[in-house]
């Protein structure tokens, strides 16, 4: 099991249970906070630490909670193979946790591996016990995700102009949410991080669900968009259909794609089905929309 955020004594106990999670190894990709004193709206003194909990018989998955300092795990491509495009990924989770691996650091690793910069986005969740986060608390983080990308995109080797987000379920609920903002409501402030503009460039939304997504009205001008779902899947099917259709109405370009079978939250599992190639298919999206040209 390779957990970006853990060291080997943490791997020994995350065989037993939970476990919170320490400093980064120098042998696992870096971390980077959003906010370097502590997030807006997170209370003072928070010291919790993040919970992993990795898979288990009963729940094929593994998850994190307990988020109070949102951050961005980094997955950069060999610089031969770089072609200067940029993901933020929102693993889903119903907005209880993440579902870190299969739809965090697995899509990470994946994007680095055909030549884009993967962000895994470790965003704060909306149904945090004893905590006053919100769903919109979570599009802030991932506002604040895309600006952070911009703001460092020289030292990345980024294209400022080729910022994308990606969400799963919860996560494409909130991925979706982020790219409807307008992207001059930016803060009036001294950080000049926060006066980059947060509107991404593209947008994958994969099996997205939520009430906030189910009635989201489609600006034109939004950024184009990438769709996938199986059609068994009770919770997004019929959703990500609709979806599409405002985009069509608003004549947002869009791609729609949905697999006979896979249920929910299939993300990067290997996979005998036709649903287990929906990561080359957004890979010819990408390469449609000309994103992974080389600078």
């Amino acid at each position: 099991m390779d957990i970006p955020s853990m060291n080997r004594s943490s791997l020994l106990l995350a065989a037993i249970g939970c476990v919170a999670i320490p400093a980064m190894s120098a042998d696992n990709p870096p971390m980077v906070f959003l906010w370097t004193n502590g997030a807006p709206g997170t209370p003072p003194r928070t010291t919790e630490q993040e919970i992993y909990e990795p898979a288990t018989p009963e729940r094929n998955y593994s998850r994190l909670t307990r988020i109070h300092n949102p951050s961005l795990i980094v997955y950069l491509p060999p610089e031969k193979i770089a072609t200067g495009a940029a993901v933020i990924i929102c693993p889903g989770g119903a907005h209880r946790f993440l579902a870190i691996d299969h739809e965090g650091y697995d899509v990470g690793r994946w994007l680095a591996h055909i030549g884009v910069a993967g962000f895994v986005l470790k965003y704060r969740l909306a149904h945090t016990d004893g905590f006053p986060y919100t769903v919109d608390t979570s599009v802030g983080d991932a506002l604040r995700a895309i600006r952070v990308v911009r703001s460092r995109a020289a030292e990345w080797h980024v294209d400022p102009a080729r910022v994308g987000i990606m969400g799963f379920s919860a996560g494409g609920e909130l991925a979706a949410l982020a790219a409807v903002q307008e992207a001059a409501s930016r803060p009036d402030t001294a950080d000049p991080v926060d006066r980059l503009s947060s509107r991404p460039d593209f947008q994958i939304l994969v099996y997205p669900g939520g009430p906030l997504v189910a009635a989201l009205q489609v600006p034109a001008g939004a950024p184009p968009a990438f769709l996938a779902c199986a059609y068994d899947d009770q919770g997004s099917a019929a959703l990500v259909g609709e979806l599409f259709l405002r985009f069509k109405k608003a004549g947002v370009p869009a791609e729609l794609h949905i697999y006979a079978r896979g249920g929910h939250g299939f993300g990067m599992r290997a996979s005998p089905l036709p649903v287990g190639t929906w990561t080359a298919r957004v890979q010819d999206w990408m390469a449609d929309q000309n994103l992974l040209r080389k600078p």
